[in-house]
């Protein structure tokens, strides 16, 4: 198993924001996780990624407990996320966004990854010496996305990579998607456009208010009547 999260409790302050969750990721599975602003989606992809701690449970990738390992070493051990808003530096090239992503694997294999990011999202490597700062939303999108794919994740971890963008744009985040888990990466995405995320994903969680309400394949979460008045405009 790829990722395995039991009895996760998150606490911000006093606000209980993640009430006793459990999930699982196999290897090669796109998994998401689906709900309404503040439901804890975002907090748990920081949880796993070792930026905020639960207070109970386990967190295992890979076979082995991560639940108390600092985050650099978690990107080590072969898991990349993509935070929600992109957190490009602003003020460095593309080439050095991605050159920073690079940083837990051996040196020797920068030009390599660069070429292969470079192979798949072919806009950047037009923009490559451009301010990150100066790129529109979606390609702002793809370069976060780049700059995780350099660590060589075995499981990569999106948070709302739709965000903020134009439907065209948002479509083709999500053809690049299915081309990485097609290419054999396991993906766990977090998205607020349920439709879309459904549409890629092999499983959904749905998440209210903190808590799993339902966990069903994505087909089945389609289809789903309570799933598609809430979540699916219909």
């Amino acid at each position: 198993m790829m990722l395995q999260v039991k009895n996760m409790n998150v606490y911000y302050g006093s606000i209980y924001a993640v009430k006793d969750v459990s999930f699982h990721v196999e290897e090669g599975e796109t998994v998401t996780l689906i709900g309404a602003n503040g439901a804890g989606k975002s907090t748990i992809l920081k949880t796993i990624s070792g930026l905020l701690r639960s207070k109970t449970g386990s967190i295992s990738f890979a076979g082995e407990e991560i639940s108390n390992t600092p985050s650099h070493a978690i990107v080590k051990r072969g898991l990349a996320q993509v935070p929600e808003g992109r957190r490009v530096f602003l003020q460095m090239s593309v080439q050095e966004n991605l050159e920073m992503g690079h940083y837990t694997q051996p040196g020797g294999t920068m030009d390599e990854r660069i070429t292969e990011v470079y192979q798949r999202f072919p806009r950047l490597k037009e923009r490559y010496k451009q301010h990150a700062g100066t790129l529109s939303g979606g390609e702002q999108q793809m370069l976060a996305m780049g700059r995780a794919l350099m660590s060589r994740p075995r499981l990569l971890m999106l948070d709302e990579p739709s965000m903020g963008l134009a439907p065209l744009l948002v479509e083709q985040i999500f053809e690049i998607i299915k081309e990485l888990h097609a290419g054999g990466t396991t993906v766990l995405l977090v998205e607020q456009n349920a439709n879309m995320a459904l549409t890629v994903a092999d499983r959904g969680y749905v998440l209210e208010t903190g808590k799993i309400v339902l966990a069903d394949s994505a087909k089945a979460l389609l289809e789903n009547d309570a799933v598609r008045k809430a979540y699916l405009g219909g």
